[in-house]
């Protein structure tokens, strides 16, 4: 396995668990606003999420540099940082347009076979 594709393995993993940290602080977020005062989730989840948040950003620099992303679809994934979930969304974009494929298994997809006479 080489080590583009555990670039996009784990940029894969990091972003659903990114995902996951978001969801935790905001319902931890919802019971100390919301319902009781109770602090505990954001306790719990605030430096979860605010690890991965890091985690997530220094692996999309590096998976951006070793699957020779251009400068906007890094700058997409970064951002999807942000917003709440939106790591999902990127992860899914980023799939599907083939970005999270290792480039030399992409060249050799872009390739036409050539005839022989």
């Amino acid at each position: 396995m080489s080590i583009s594709t555990l670039t996009a393995m784990a940029f894969r993993a990091v972003a659903a668990f990114e995902a996951l940290t978001w969801a935790g602080l905001l319902v931890g977020m919802g019971f100390k606003y919301l319902v009781n005062g109770n602090e505990l989730g954001v306790h719990i989840f605030g430096p979860i999420h605010g690890g991965a948040f890091v985690v997530y950003v220094l692996l999309t620099l590096f998976a951006a540099f070793r699957l020779r992303w251009g400068v906007w679809p890094t700058l997409l994934a970064l951002a999807a940082s942000v917003p709440p979930m939106c790591t999902l969304v990127a992860d899914w974009w980023l799939h599907r347009t083939g970005r999270l494929t290792p480039p030399e298994q992409r060249e050799d997809a872009d390739r036409t076979p050539e005839t022989v006479a």
